[in-house]
């Protein structure tokens, strides 16, 4: 099965969803949740609470579903637990790599 495009470390590879995750992840996250079909301000506002970690890793299984990529949740949790701003860029970079909209994009109805 294949792997993540970009590793867990490497969030700095697009400085620009980065720093943007950084100082707004509930951006990233309501991103990240909208393009597996989502609600982006939910998952939004999700993403600022104590169990963000666990919405955030039902996202990013999501992903891997969709991508066909290895792993599991309990996994998804540990990354979202350990070090959730790299998380949420892996996933951010995950879905502009398959050509999905950036975090920057907005959507359109």
């Amino acid at each position: 099965m294949p792997e993540y495009t970009n590793s867990i470390c490497g969030c700095c590879n697009d400085i620009t969803t980065c720093l943007i995750t950084y100082f707004l992840p509930c951006l990233t996250a309501g991103k990240n949740a909208e393009f597996v079909g989502e609600n982006c301000l939910l998952y939004g506002c999700l993403s600022l609470t104590c169990v963000n970690f666990f919405f955030n890793a039902k996202i990013r299984e999501k992903i891997r579903a969709k991508y066909s990529i290895e792993g599991s949740f309990l996994n998804d949790i540990v990354c979202y637990c350990c070090c959730p701003l790299c998380a949420l860029v892996q996933d951010a970079q995950e879905i502009t790599a398959h050509g999905g909209p950036g975090v920057l994009s907005m959507a359109r109805e």
